[in-house]
């Protein structure tokens, strides 16, 4: 009875001990990622517990491949965890294995496969764009990695919210020329948009602002006195029909300053415009000349 009891004990301490294996002492190797959505370029961390001694790698399936590239090696310290890490450039498919010598290929369980996702990245150029009216405006970039055959679009915000005023192909490094016609007058924002593809996650940004003239004649003079609005705005300007407090960019040589209607005028000739003091200043104006203005 004796002999019996203790071989049964012996068979109940046994399964216990099979029961609380750890995962690697099975094969796989139980591995978690820091973050599964990067940024392009940034490292992609995976960490966990395994055997001490054994050496793991990292491994990678971009995203449309049937193949795994090995992407970094570790080996586990005494404490038994891991931390791996390298850089991806594309969405796809990261597992971690056990490369030991010693570990036979039935045994070199993988963990995974974990998704990862990875942001493209958009480089964009000037971002203050003066034209006039009937011109083409073109806004150029890269879109990061360079993938030729990527669809992607500009955009302006008027007063009905956003929409696409065109649409291009990146180049095989990825460059880009978005281009459209300047056809009314006005500032507006842009913004070019990357809707994301299987290789990488959509990207965003900002193109600037793109203000749109038209030649007219101006004059200045100093507002001293009373003006037909009431107030004195710093950078003021008198036209005869712009409803009080309307704001108007103006651009002369290549200088460029915003003023607010102020006053009426002027009533000589075929003058649109009275810059008052410091918006003439600000442009450099002098006399009576043609200016560029956004109304």
């Amino acid at each position: 009875m004796r002999r019996a009891t203790l071989a049964a004990g012996a068979l109940i301490m046994g399964t216990g001990a099979l029961t609380a294996a750890p995962a690697w002492a099975q094969g796989a190797v139980p591995a978690k990622l820091r973050s599964s959505h990067l940024r392009l370029g940034q490292n992609v961390v995976a960490s966990g517990s395994a055997e001490p001694g054994h050496i793991l790698q990292l491994q990678y399936e971009p995203a449309g491949q049937r193949s795994w590239q090995a992407l970094a090696t570790t080996t586990v310290g005494g404490d038994g965890r891991f931390r791996l890490a390298a850089p991806l450039r594309h969405s796809g498919q990261i597992q971690v294995t056990d490369a030991s010598p010693s570990t036979t290929a039935a045994a070199a369980a993988a963990s995974g496969p974990l998704r990862v996702s990875v942001s493209s990245s958009l480089r964009l150029g000037p971002r203050t764009l003066n034209v006039l009216g009937g011109q083409w405006v073109h806004v150029r970039g890269k879109l990061l990695p360079g993938v030729s055959g990527r669809r992607v679009r500009l955009e302006a915000r008027g007063s009905h919210g956003w929409r696409v005023v065109a649409t291009a192909r990146t180049g095989g490094r990825g460059g880009f020329n978005l281009a459209f016609y300047a056809g009314g007058l006005g500032s507006q924002p842009l913004r070019v948009q990357f809707a994301g593809d299987r290789l990488n996650a959509r990207s965003g940004g900002s193109a600037g602002r793109v203000t749109v003239y038209r030649q007219s004649l101006a004059s200045w003079y100093y507002d001293g006195g009373t003006t037909g609005c009431g107030f004195h705005a710093y950078y003021g300007v008198a036209n005869k029909s712009l409803p009080c407090g309307a704001r108007v960019s103006f651009d002369y040589h290549g200088r460029s300053v915003t003023a607010v209607v102020d006053d009426r005028g002027p009533y000589v000739g075929a003058r649109e415009w009275d810059l008052n003091q410091n918006t003439a200043a600000a442009l450099g104006f002098g006399g009576v000349g043609s200016v560029w203005s956004s109304q």
